[in-house]
């Protein structure tokens, strides 16, 4: 099954998985933002070091997978 992406751009994630108010939501943003124009399926958080797969990867997956990605771009 193939979900619907959300209708919101791609490189903004669901207030829920990153809150406009993180304190070091730029610098994440900017993370994603340049693994995006890399062409890479993921990045790692600047602000936990941990591996981050980007919106365009999970787009291309299809669905949601229901594992709490950042980027999901199925999420509402």
């Amino acid at each position: 099954m193939v979900d619907q992406p959300a209708a919101r751009p791609p490189n903004e994630p669901q207030p829920t998985r990153l809150a406009p108010a993180h304190p070091r939501r730029a610098i994440i943003l900017a993370a994603h933002d340049r693994a995006l124009d890399a062409g890479a399926d993921s990045y790692v958080d600047p602000a936990s070091g941990y591996t981050v797969l980007t919106s365009a990867f999970l787009l291309a997956r299809g669905a949601c997978c229901d594992s709490g990605c950042r980027h999901c771009p199925y999420l509402e």
